[in-house]
Order: structure tokens, then sequence, then C-alpha cells
């Protein structure tokens, strides 16, 4: 395997080749249940609980389409500004794998239901690029293997593996772009932006959590080289499941200095799969892709054609809501921002939670600060995109309120704050659990305040002979006794108050 040392410099890459890049983004639908039987649509749960003969494949059983589904695939096809098919049908791509219990996926091959689209793309500095949509298909997720023993946690050097189907049937859509020309240097960057602009419209949609760190959305993203001047792609790799924002980017980063290394010693690009290795920023070789002839796709006997009326469509294009970079406009202008001001709030993924933060009642500059400063730094630390955190704006918003109310301080609201990211419930949970309002009874701060004065003498007759700045000292001494509790502003009025120097 290539290492991540041996691969080209990237302006040298750039001197000497010009990326493609094709990018499949994998969405689960947020339906109730699946997407061609009953059972629940749910995260998680005990292994092998939420299956039924039909999403277990098994002999007899037959699929009924969730028409929530299709109503989803038809606003994304809608948002992504897509024809969408009067007529489409379901296919059965044949390929076997443990974690998919029938031997074939059903999914639409030749007739998917939104197809030649298109999303305008805002990079950081402004600049905006429109990636086309090749189609938007239904289809349906696999079941997950757990790969027991070994280094790596995958099949190879596995001692064992363990099927869990309680994901097989959920609702799937597939997204994929047209060939990505033209991006060159950007290519990365192009690639993270069009997911993120993808996720925030699916978020906005309300069809899917976009949750990336649970697999509700993940990227495979295509990348091949053409040496410069050369009208022809490349052998192309695809790294699968990519899922962060930040690992988007960096996959094909790398897989663009891998591929430079091996065309700049006369070996080929091998047509396979690979996985990213989020440690070290490097893709590692997985299988041989396959092309579609392998997959035998037939037409699926056992559901009925999709004939979306134009009715419909046009019913369901009115539900589609504002769309992301529409209300960043409109913020822009309701907020008074300048344009770089907006685009520090795009570029570190807080435009759109900090405006939910807003309409949940909290003020701007307050909203914004919380964002940007504090949660950014959190989501940092914790290796993920700021949307991911697990905390909502509404939670946000209470936490401001709470402190504007005098409840909490600002270093009490971010220990509740961090309670919720641990999850440990909703801000007034966390603060009935740990204990963290302010404490507000004069009797109590004036027995901590009593303390602090007879520790500190000469701190006291400073404060009585007018150097009253003194008292910041027993303000602290008083606010470590209450471990940060105590609203330091009536601190200070009972301090001046008892030294008598108000």
């Amino acid at each position: 395997m290539t290492t991540k040392t041996e691969t080209m410099d990237y302006d040298e890459v750039l001197e000497r080749f010009d990326p493609v890049l094709g990018l499949e983004v994998h969405v689960e639908l947020s339906t109730r249940t699946k997407m061609f039987c009953g059972c629940p649509n749910a995260f998680g749960g005990e292994p092998n609980t939420h299956v039924c003969p039909t999403c277990l494949g098994l002999p007899g059983a037959l699929p009924v389409v969730n028409g929530s589904a299709v109503e989803s695939a038809i606003r994304i096809g809608l948002g992504l500004n897509c024809e969408i098919a009067g007529w489409c049908r379901f296919a059965r791509k044949n390929y076997f794998y443990p974690d998919m219990p029938k031997n074939f996926q059903t999914s639409q091959y030749d007739e998917p239901i939104a197809f030649d689209g298109y999303l305008d793309v805002e990079l950081g500095d402004g600049e905006t690029v429109r990636v086309g949509i090749e189609r938007a298909h239904m289809e349906e997720d696999t079941g997950k293997s757990l790969h027991v023993g070994g280094a790596t946690g995958r099949i190879h050097g596995a001692d064992y593996s363990l099927l869990d189907y309680n994901r097989a049937g959920v609702p799937l859509i597939e997204i994929v772009t047209k060939p990505i020309t033209g991006a060159g240097r950007r290519a990365p960057e192009v690639a993270r932006a069009y997911v993120t602009a993808l996720r925030d419209l699916l978020r906005a949609m309300g069809v899917s959590d976009v949750r990336m760190d649970q697999g509700s959305l993940r990227c495979d993203a295509n990348v091949s080289l053409s040496p410069k001047g050369d009208e022809a792609f490349g052998t192309r790799s695809e790294t699968k499941n990519v899922n962060s924002l930040r690992s988007v980017e960096r996959a094909v980063r790398y897989e663009m200095t891998r591929q430079a290394t091996l065309l700049s010693r006369g070996e080929r690009v091998v047509q396979e799969t690979r996985h990213f290795q989020e440690a070290d920023g490097t893709t590692s070789a997985g299988r041989p892709k396959e092309t579609s002839e392998d997959y035998r796709y037939f037409p699926e006997p056992d559901l009925v054609p999709i004939a979306p009326s134009s009715a419909w469509v046009e019913e369901l294009r009115s539900t589609l809501p504002e769309l992301p970079w529409e209300r960043r406009r409109r913020i822009q202008q309701e907020w008074q921002l300048t344009d770089e001001e907006l685009r520090d709030l795009v570029n570190t993924g807080a435009a759109d939670v900090v405006a939910a933060t807003v309409d949940a009642g909290a003020p701007v500059d307050d909203a914004r600060s919380w964002w940007v400063q504090f949660l950014t730094e959190q989501a940092n630390s914790r290796g993920v995109d700021l949307a991911d955190l697990p905390v909502t704006p509404a939670q946000v918003a209470r936490v401001i309120a709470l402190i504007s109310e005098g409840t909490l301080t600002n270093k009490l609201g971010r220990e509740v704050v961090l309670g919720v990211l641990a999850g440990e419930g909703d801000p007034d949970e966390v603060i009935a659990s740990r204990g963290l309002e302010v404490v507000s009874d004069d009797s109590a701060l004036t027995a901590a305040i009593d303390e602090a004065l007879a520790a500190q003498p000469d701190v006291v007759e400073k404060i009585r002979g007018g150097k009253v700045q003194a008292a910041g000292a027993i303000v602290g001494a008083v606010m470590k006794a209450t471990q940060g509790q105590a609203d330091a502003k009536r601190v200070r009025e009972l301090i001046l108050q008892r030294c008598g120097a108000e």
C-alpha cells in the first residue's frame, strides 16, 4: 500500500494533472418505517430487533413501497433542480454480501425518479461552483457487519463477524453528481463544499437528520487524474462511506497525491473501492470496483412502477422550505452583517445553527458568540462538524435565556452546555442533576463573604480606606467557595456593604 509519506507534493500534482471528481451521497430518510415493510426506521436498538420476513428476505415475503419515502425523493429532486420522472421502476441490483440478506439490493438503475439537476455551491471566498446532478434515485440500505478480532476492525484478519439487520431496508436516496471538472487546486474544497451544501439542503427540508457520525449521510468520493491537456478521464478510485465533511476533503486530496505518485512512476491506478483512514488521512485498498454489467440489473417484478402526476409534483414543490443559501442572504440583511462576517459564519458551519438559535428566541449577538466561539471549540476538540454536535439551537437558546434572567452565569452556562453534550439531558435537567443554578440567596452569600473577609483582613482595610478595586480579591474567594455559582455582581455589592464602602 502506498503510504502518505510516499505521495507526490500537492503543488506538483496540480502542475502535471487535472483532477476529475464524482461524488455519490447516500442519504437515509427520516421516515417512520422502512422502505418496503412496516418495521421501524430507527437508529440503533438491540441487534436484529427491527426486522421482519420482508427486510430479512425470507421466501414468500413481498415488498410494499413506502409512500412517504417517495414523497421525500421527489422533494429532494426538486430541491436539486432535477427533472422528476413521470414514470419509473425499481430494479434488482444483484451481488452477494453477508449484510444483504436477499443477495440483491432493491434500487433504481436506468429509470431514476429524479435526474439532470444541479446544485450551486459557494466556496470559502464567495466563489460559486455549479455541480451537475446526474440522478437521485431510491433504494434500500443494507445491514451492518461487525468484524471481531484483527487490528483494523475490517473483515481481513478478523476472527469472526456479527450481522445486525436492523438497518436492512432503511429508505435511502443516492444522489450522484455528473463529473466535476475544472476544479483544479480547489477540487478537495469543492467536494467538501458540495457535501456541506447538500447536507444543509436536506436538513432544511426535514427529510433526514443527515447525521454523518451515525451514517445517515455518507459520501463515496470518486477521484481520477488526467495528464494536463488530456481530455480523456483517468482510471478512478472510489473511497467509500466517508463520514465527515473534513474527511471528504482529506480523502480527495490524498487520492489526488496517491494516484499522481503511481502515474509518475509509470504504474497504473486500479479501479477499486478504498477505505478512508481517519487517523492519518490516507486511504487503503478495498475490493476491485464492479461495473454496472456486473450487477446484472433487471426490473423488480414484485413492485409496480411509480408514476407521479404533475399535479402531485407541483403540490410537493409548494412544500419546499426557504433554501439555506436564500436564508443566509436574508439574515445578512436582517442582522446587518458584512460579507466577511457572513462568510465567517458559513466557513465555521455556524450560519444555519445561529439562525435557528435566533429563531428560538436568542439575541443575535449572543447566539453568534456561543456558536462561533465556545461551541466551535467543542466541535474542534471532538473532531466533528459544528452541526453534528449533540446540542440543538433550541437548547443553546434556553441556556442564553437562563443567563439573561440571572439563573446562570456565563461560566455555569458553559457547564450546562457541556452536560447537554455529554448526553445528560436538556439544560434544565442538567441544572437540576448537577446543581448548577446561581446562588441568589443573600444569606448564603453573606456567610461566604464573611468567611472570605475574615481570611483577608488586610484587603478589608484597603476597601475601607477607599480602594474599592481591592474587593476583586474577596469576590474571587467567594466565587471559589460557591464553585462559581454566585452572582459576581451581587457578591461585590454585598462586600462593599459589609465593608461600609458603598
